[in-house]
């Protein structure tokens, strides 16, 4: 192992890549395990979430932790705090209903580029056909694509009413939200955890939603500090997880759904999207059964898809009577006849 003089951060999280936590199986940083990160000269502390609430768990990664970076030959001290995410869960004051929305979904993933918020698009637009009232919010503050998906112009941006509430922008009738009406298109948002946590519970209880029956909840790909922020702030009525059926996206889906229920939130079921020839197909309804969760359907890949995404009209609303409309259709049903 070698050594460095220079303690940065980088070099913090290059070493803890190495600590695998004992029951999931898979690395600290890659679980999103790790919080906050501090350096004070040759003192590194360490603020994560407990992943188990296991007290020996807990010790096993305490002394993991401080073996490998005590061996990097520059970091003499370490601490590590931990903070058990169920306890808090229970015990937050913060957690509270959105008035008006009787439920909240998330639509998430354990990896980018498996169609995530294509899924959530259209998703969102199957069960209003199918007669619900439903809001679309985008949660994915570092790469939002909702705009672009629902042909949302640039230069509309958002306006407050009397009550000092957002008032959400709409398309095809579905009200939505997203930072991309806020930021410039141009500009990269930089954000650590804190302003993370601002704009997620600015979005769920300082927007105008009214009346929905369902609010979905485009994600972030992988198990950080979102994921735990919706989990704070609002009571989710379940997760969809979005995968590809390639054997690389799948390893990525049990770790998503490990994080979920970590969160105590309901599996709704898995999606397996972009099957056909390129990636294979089958294995997300596989995953599903090893991971004893429902499996929604299968999105097939088609161009018709991306480029009624790429154009603003999802294909739930450019094509009513394609069968790639259908399959959107049977998956909202199948989540409505579960969440009601």
């Amino acid at each position: 192992m070698t050594t460095f003089n220079k303690i940065t951060r980088e070099k913090i999280i290059e070493y803890l890549q190495q600590v695998e936590e004992p029951v999931l199986k898979e690395d600290i940083i890659s679980l999103g395990l790790v919080r906050e990160i501090e350096i004070d000269k040759k003192h590194v502390f360490l603020h994560m979430e407990d992943s188990s609430g296991d007290p020996k768990v807990r010790e096993i990664l305490k002394v993991n932790i401080q073996h490998v970076l005590e061996l990097s030959g520059g970091v003499e001290e370490v601490t590590v705090h931990f903070s058990n995410v169920k306890t808090e869960e229970k015990n937050s004051t913060r957690q509270r209903p959105i008035p008006g929305i009787k439920h909240v979904i998330a639509v998430a993933s354990g990896k980018g580029g498996v169609g995530k918020s294509t899924v959530a698009v259209n998703l969102a637009l199957a069960l209003q056909s199918l007669g619900a009232r439903v809001g679309l919010m985008d949660g994915d503050i570092y790469g939002p694509n909702i705009p672009i998906m629902l042909g949302i112009s640039s230069s509309k941006r958002p306006e407050g009413n009397a009550e000092g509430k957002i008032l959400p922008l709409e398309a095809y009738h579905l009200k939505t939200i997203s930072i991309g009406f806020f930021a410039n298109p141009e500009q990269p948002v930089i954000w650590r955890g804190p302003l993370l946590h601002k704009t997620i519970e600015q979005f769920l209880h300082q927007v105008e939603w009214g009346e929905l029956d369902y609010l979905i909840v485009d994600m972030p790909p992988g198990t950080g500090d979102v994921q735990l922020s919706l989990a704070q702030w609002v009571r989710l009525a379940g997760a969809v997880i979005v995968s590809t059926p390639q054997e690389v996206a799948l390893s990525d889906v049990r770790k998503a759904v490990n994080m979920f229920r970590q969160l105590e939130v309901k599996i709704l079921g898995v999606v397996e999207n972009m099957t056909g020839p390129v990636f294979g197909k089958g294995g997300g309804e596989k995953m599903a059964e090893v991971l004893q969760v429902p499996f929604l359907g299968a999105i097939p890949l088609e161009a018709q898809i991306r480029e009624c995404g790429d154009s603003g009209t999802p294909i739930v609303v450019a094509q009513p009577k394609s069968l790639l409309r259908g399959y959107f259709i049977q998956i909202a049903e199948a989540i409505r006849q579960t969440v009601r």
